[in-house]
């Protein structure tokens, strides 16, 4: 599902002070169009992947920062393998 910035905000359960801050750190990067910013489903989950870091491990903002590139790694290689699997 593709939404809005209001309609994220809602899914999310997030303040726009926090998505903004989210925003400027590079761990949420919607797709951009001429009439703003479209977020998906996927970043509904990581949003809720980076609130639950944040709020119920005490994760800051430099670990955040590290588990999000660790994980993001993660998945590029499991897309590579499952690319190299389905070319044999």
């Amino acid at each position: 599902m593709i939404m809005n910035k209001q309609e994220f905000l809602t899914y999310a359960g997030l303040q726009t002070q926090t998505l903004e801050h989210w925003l400027e750190q590079r761990w949420l990067i919607p797709d951009q169009t001429g009439v703003g910013a479209n977020f998906s489903d996927m970043d509904v989950a990581r949003a809720r992947l980076i609130g639950n870091l944040q709020t119920d491990l005490g994760v800051n903002d430099e670990g955040v920062d590290i588990i999000l590139h660790l994980l993001d790694q993660l998945h590029g290689l499991r897309r590579v393998l499952d690319k190299m699997h389905k070319d044999l």
